[in-house]
């Protein structure tokens, strides 16, 4: 098995909403915000080749958007999901399944490409996974996540035929088992891969960064956050006793690390890149 950090680019999200009610003089000092109170964030996704599978989990937001929208965001860097893909040796067709975790539009765009007025999916032979619970939250959202799920985003993969859902049983692959976690949207799926003799675990947005390891430090935009910090503690305390890696999606700087216990809580301890594992 190989894993590959596959890098989409970088984006702008509000520093208050991704820190809640943590004051800006403290969290300022983790990801300086800029004029506009906004703070860099990677949009990384994993791609994992074994055998004659090559299984990607998210997919970053794309670019099929309007301008306006994208102005809201600031999207930059010197890659995309495809350029990353090509760079590891691979194409579009080649992609056999995708993992969303779940259908927020920094986690879901790119899986929906455009060409002219046609929207189509980016991996013609993969079998798009969702959790059939999230994706009816998706379809009828709420009013609070109504802006982060976009249409054009999902309802072309259900026309597509190759959607299909799996929750805690099922199994995807033999080397990923799915945890359900319900703080930060409803059933978001959080994928754990058994690489070699230890499990890397894909954080999502249930810990979004190395930032918001502190149990208290949890989004404005968790629909339920009490919920979310006894999810956090449960990963965080079962990651520490199982040695677990935590991959990090949205991290600017930290793609992966470990756990160790302080007398602050359980904290990052090594970080590293997942190519050197």
């Amino acid at each position: 098995m190989k894993l590959h950090s596959i890098d989409t680019g970088y984006f702008k999200l509000d520093g208050g909403a991704m820190f809640g009610v943590v004051p800006k003089v403290i969290w300022n000092k983790l990801n300086p915000a800029d004029a506009n109170n906004l703070c860099t964030w990677a949009m990384r996704c994993l791609l994992i080749e074994e055998g004659d599978r090559l299984i990607l989990i998210d997919t970053g937001m794309g670019n099929k958007q309007s301008e306006k929208f994208f102005g809201y965001y600031e999207p930059f860097g010197d890659h995309t999901l495809l350029s990353s893909i090509k760079d590891k040796g691979f194409s579009p067709a080649d992609v056999t399944d995708v993992i969303l975790t779940h259908l927020h539009f920094d986690h879901c765009g790119a899986a929906v490409s455009k060409e002219g007025e046609q929207l189509k999916l980016t991996f013609p032979n993969a079998i798009y996974w969702s959790n059939e619970a999230h994706w009816n939250a998706a379809v009828s959202p709420n009013p609070r996540e109504k802006a982060s799920f976009l249409k054009e985003n999902i309802l072309p993969i259900q026309e597509s035929g190759q959607l299909q859902f799996a929750d805690e049983n099922t199994i995807i692959a033999p080397f990923i088992n799915i945890k359900l976690v319900n703080g930060h949207t409803d059933a978001m799926m959080i994928p754990h891969i058994q690489y070699k003799d230890r499990t890397i675990v894909y954080m999502a947005d249930l810990i979004p960064s190395s930032f918001h390891l502190p149990i208290s430090y949890v989004m404005g935009y968790d629909i339920r956050p009490l919920d979310c910090l006894r999810e956090k503690d449960d990963f965080l305390k079962r990651g520490l006793a199982e040695k677990h890696i935590l991959f990090f999606e949205h991290d600017p700087h930290t793609e992966c690390c470990t756990l160790e216990s302080t007398d602050r809580g359980i904290r990052m301890s090594e970080s590293f890149d997942i190519a050197t594992l």
